[in-house]
């Protein structure tokens, strides 16, 4: 990420340009994953009694980024707002082990929102679906 947004412009003539964000970002994700692996590294002393919680924690994070990878696949097809509803509702509830009357009111107000600061405030187009949203 860092090295595609150092090709980018830093600035352009209205203020931060097309590399601003995701220079910072890629910068942010370096140092608080560094910060993580070091933290790791330190608590590797309790190993042989949080072994059964490691795996259950990995297996937790890899549903997750399962489910992403599945929305990204999905997006095209269904459309940003259909494919964002289903990860927040399958996060919320598979992973988050909350009311499912809680997930879709949270992945409808979230892909309201979207919709709201995106396409309504930037006029920038997300991918819809077949229905039209």
């Amino acid at each position: 990420m860092i090295s595609v947004a150092s090709k980018l412009p830093y600035v352009s003539e209205v203020g931060p340009g097309s590399g601003f964000f995701p220079l910072w970002l890629g910068i942010g994700l370096v140092l608080f994953a560094s910060g993580l692996m070091f933290a790791s590294f330190a608590s590797s002393g309790n190993r042989a009694k949080n072994e059964s919680q490691s795996w259950k924690t990995s297996a937790r994070a890899l549903a997750g980024w399962l489910a992403m990878m599945i929305a990204i696949a999905l997006l095209g097809r269904i459309g940003f707002a259909l494919s964002f509803v289903i990860l927040t509702m399958f996060l919320i509830v598979a992973l988050d082990r909350r009311s499912a009357r809680l997930a879709v009111a949270v992945g409808i107000g979230l892909a309201v929102a979207f919709h709201l600061i995106f396409v309504i405030a930037l006029d920038v187009s997300l991918p819809v679906g077949p229905w039209g949203f």
